[in-house]
């Protein structure tokens, strides 16, 4: 198992992705911009996440965590979207908006901490 696995803001960044891939079936045809947004952010997450962790240094962990904060600010904006467009996916989108509010807690708290924690 790799370290950045054993991480809680990892684990729920991958829960919002499984969500977000679900939101991307779902989202009536015609949106691909926002389609593809969403893709991307939810993407970003665990990624930057996984890479931040790898980093040694505080300041490279620092800036992988904010930018994986960042994405998943927008993840939950693109979920109001999603709402305003299909009120069938707002309970669902209102679910990831949870498990991103827990992320970005983790990540605005290691942000502030210098990013010292590797995960686990």
């Amino acid at each position: 198992m790799f370290t950045h696995e054993k991480f809680e803001a990892y684990q729920l960044s991958i829960e919002f992705t499984e969500l977000a891939l679900q939101l991307l079936e779902e989202l009536p045809t015609g949106h691909s911009v926002l389609r593809d947004q969403l893709k991307r952010a939810a993407f970003s997450v665990p990624l930057n996440i996984a890479e931040g962790t790898g980093k040694s240094g505080r300041a490279d962990r620092r800036r992988f965590y904010s930018i994986a904060r960042g994405s998943a600010m927008e993840c939950a904006a693109i979920c109001d979207i999603i709402s305003l467009i299909d009120g069938r996916l707002e309970q669902k989108a209102e679910r990831g908006k949870v498990i991103l509010s827990s992320v970005v807690n983790i990540l605005s708290t290691l942000c502030r901490n210098g990013a010292g924690a590797r995960g686990g």
